[in-house]
């Protein structure tokens, strides 16, 4: 069964993964999700504050 949508912990590990240079629909294929759901945490529409909690987990 295939997933409709990304936890919050998955979120930060989209944005970790973005930023080491992987492409969206990679990521998307990893998790088995609809590459618009990773669109949609990278312009923040769901999912809001991940971006800081990776950005912390990154400089840690």
């Amino acid at each position: 069964m295939r997933k409709t949508s990304l936890t919050f912990d998955e979120a930060v590990d989209v944005w970790l993964r973005h930023w080491s240079g992987q492409y969206q629909h990679a990521i998307a294929a990893d998790y088995g999700i609809n590459p618009g759901r990773v669109n949609e945490v990278l312009k923040e529409r769901t999912h809001i504050g991940s971006r800081l909690v990776a950005a912390s987990k990154r400089s840690a």
